[in-house]
């Protein structure tokens, strides 16, 4: 029963280290995804380092750093947490191992002590020569053997339990280095997350004075947008006059074919989300977008988001903003997030523009370089589009028929 307890414990040991190795891996992970989007971001800062005045894109790549960063630290925060329960875990199963192997070298010196005193009296032989009859002596002979073997078991256990003991104190003193690193880590974040803060509010500052300017650069800015958003609408609202006229004209052969039958004709949808879902095809391709939500791949490989959806402060001048702004590696391959159909491939303001369809949903994306399809073709879910242009950053935006949605309740978790 003690070999089964001693074995049950070193089991829990093993899976309880088993499942901290994971979820400490998911966080170096996520730490070293981190990592390479401070080092992408810090691409944009040091192109924008020599400008004297602040400047949008400036300020947009030291918000995202400071947002990058401070995701970084409570990372790190999170790490030290996990090595903190383990390291109280790990004393408290030191402590044991401890107790239960003094126990065990007091039980196994409680034995070795009566076998030496016994030993003298008679011997082995004489003990069993001394039974009444043969059952008795059979009995005392096995009584002999197991005892024997139990000394030999109550060796390995203290050996087995020495060995636990030195592994969980190895263990035990990695991670408690290893929280020193983390400590070391946390420290130097929190010491460039200052400087970061300190660069924004004097680019903000910049931007402040210089507030006819701003509200000049976001004007342009709005101006774009809204050009976008005109071509994006435009283009949808295509889609639903053709999806419209192909509805009507199935609805008159329908309604042909219910008098020749003397049958009563169907009723015809109207609403726009019915009309772009008119065909088996696009209803099933809407539903399966829509059973996506929240585990659609996002348009680069790898990217950090810049800009979200929604409305922002610039000093003094509150700026709402549509879709995201990814920032990715120049020359990144662009992808489609799922299968559809290309609607649109147009320029606009000198950047180019494709904007696909799938079902009653659209996406639409922006800045890039070269595009490697064309109006009509249809494409799978991350198949490339074209590639981004020598900014590196797209604008991505997804729409529910002329309803803009924000890509964070859509895409996956980066």
């Amino acid at each position: 029963m003690k070999y089964l307890k001693f074995v049950l414990f070193i089991l829990f040991l093993f899976s309880g280290v088993q499942l901290f190795a994971q979820t400490r891996s998911e966080l170096e992970r996520r730490k070293a995804q981190l990592n390479k989007d401070i080092e992408m971001i810090n691409v944009t800062l040091s192109k924008t380092a020599s400008e004297k005045k602040g400047t949008l894109k400036q300020l947009n790549a030291l918000r995202t750093q400071i947002r990058l960063r401070e995701e970084k630290i409570n990372t790190i925060n999170s790490e030290i947490r996990l090595l903190d329960g383990q390291i109280n875990e790990n004393v408290g199963q030191v402590r044991s191992l401890q107790s239960q192997l003094k126990q065990l070298k007091s039980d196994y010196a409680a034995m070795i002590r009566f076998a030496q005193k016994n030993q003298g009296s008679y011997s082995k032989l004489m003990y069993i020569f001394a039974a009444k009859d043969f059952n008795q002596a059979y009995k005392r002979l096995k009584y002999l053997q197991q005892f024997g073997e139990y000394r030999q078991k109550q060796a390995k256990y203290i050996e087995d339990t020495q060995s636990s003991l030195q592994n969980k104190i190895a263990v035990l003193n990695k991670n408690k280095r290893e929280k020193d690193n983390l400590l070391g880590d946390q420290q130097k974040e929190k010491s460039t997350l200052g400087t970061a803060q300190d660069k924004q509010a004097k680019v903000v500052s910049s931007l402040t004075s210089q507030e006819k300017q701003l509200k000049k650069d976001l004007a342009k800015k709005k101006r774009d947008a809204q050009q976008l958003e005109r071509a994006i609408k435009q283009a949808i609202d295509r889609e639903i006059a053709l999806a419209k006229k192909k509805a009507e004209e199935e609805a008159r052969a329908a309604a042909a074919r219910a008098k020749a039958a003397g049958t009563e004709a169907p009723t015809a949808k109207a609403n726009t989300g019915s009309i772009l879902n008119s065909t088996p095809e696009a209803a099933k391709l809407s539903a399966d977008f829509v059973s996506n939500r929240g585990r659609l791949p996002w348009p680069v490989a790898n990217g950090v988001v810049t800009e979200y959806m929604g409305t922002k402060k610039i000093g003094n001048v509150t700026v709402d903003v549509s879709g995201w702004t990814i920032k990715t590696n120049p020359g990144s391959s662009v992808r489609s997030i799922f299968e559809g159909k290309v609607t649109t491939v147009i320029e606009i303001v000198g950047s180019t523009v494709v904007i696909i369809q799938h079902g009653e949903y659209f996406t639409a994306y922006k800045n890039l370089n070269s595009v490697s399809v064309s109006k009509g073709q249809k494409v799978s879910t991350k198949q490339s589009i074209g590639t981004a242009d020598g900014q590196a950053e797209i604008e991505f935006h997804i729409y529910k028929s002329k309803d803009e949605q924000d890509p964070k309740y859509w895409l996956a978790p980066n």
